[in-house]
């Protein structure tokens, strides 16, 4: 059997009155892993996070756009940052990748205790207008996708639920990622809301269904069991970082001339690396004598 592919599928329902969509995650959660040498229960929280910004990002549609995520809890995790394009391939990072904790009473890993029961949830949408549009909760217990949802009921007035797993092997690599996002739409009558909640409890938390071998179109379908959906999309993503030359020496500029002169005098090249991938940057003693005549 062909491996599934990381990919995000959109759909609403026959009535217009829900809009579903998922994602399917595994690779990207995986090349995450590998860049910033995650434990497993900072692997969970950045999976999670990267698939539920995924979501988000692919809702903006303009060419451009982008999507900024920023968790910051109370727990050993610190900050988790993700990013994501409006097609939907994401980066991200943890800021302390290497916390391990003991595993819940249940064997789960405790992502919640990780990333903090109390703090915030940030979302940036850059809509390449003057100003981005920027929307803050407090997490309800760092778990990430109750706290999607929240944000999305709080700060945009939007009914949502969200569903988010990341299942991890012995080895420490990624089984298997993904997630759900589901919305409804204005005027959604009351018994609609009811089937839903009930579509929702029924087929229970997502890592099991992604373990079954469940597609995204194939989960979306099991969660809102007994509705008609129209799939509007399927499309790849993928982990994917935006840094370049040009942007790392826009940074080693900002950080101001006599700071380069230092290193210059140095005489010794630096290695800048990319806060969302694997990629180093080395510049030359020369390279920055050069930089300082243009500033």
């Amino acid at each position: 059997m062909e491996a599934q592919k990381d990919c995000l599928v959109r759909a609403i329902s026959k009535d217009g009155f829900v809009n579903a969509v998922a994602v399917y995650t595994r690779g990207l959660t995986e090349r995450a892993r590998q860049i910033h040498h995650t434990s497993p229960v900072a692997t969970a929280a950045l999976g999670r996070a990267l698939a539920a910004c995924s979501m988000m990002g692919n809702a903006l549609k303009d060419n451009g756009a982008s999507v900024t995520m920023q968790i910051k809890g109370d727990g050993p995790l610190g900050t988790i940052l993700t990013v994501s394009d409006s097609e939907g391939n994401v980066r991200g990072y943890v800021q302390n990748p290497a916390v391990d904790l003991a595993l819940r009473e249940d064997g789960k890993l405790d992502v919640g205790t990780a990333v903090g029961h109390s703090g915030t949830l940030t979302v940036i949408k850059d809509l390449n207008m003057r100003e981005p549009y920027v929307g803050t909760v407090d997490l309800l217990g760092g778990e990430i996708a109750e706290d999607v949802a929240a944000y999305y009921v709080e700060s945009e007035q939007v009914p949502s639920a969200c569903g988010l797993g990341v299942l991890i092997d012995r080895d420490r690599s990624v089984l298997t990622a993904g997630g759900y996002l589901i919305q409804l739409l204005p005027d959604a009558p009351d018994a609609l809301i009811d089937r839903l909640e009930a579509g929702i409890r029924a087929a229970g938390a997502v890592t099991p269904m992604l373990s079954e071998g469940l597609t995204p179109e194939a989960m979306l379908r099991r969660v809102l069991d007994g509705f008609e959906l129209e799939f509007l999309e399927n499309t790849p993503v993928s982990y994917r970082c935006y840094c370049s030359r040009e942007r790392v020496t826009s940074t080693l500029i900002a950080i101001g001339r006599k700071d380069l002169e230092e290193i210059v005098a140095e005489g010794k090249p630096i290695n800048l690396e990319c806060q969302f991938c694997d990629q180093v940057y080395t510049f030359t003693p020369e390279e920055i004598s050069d930089l300082l005549k243009e500033i």
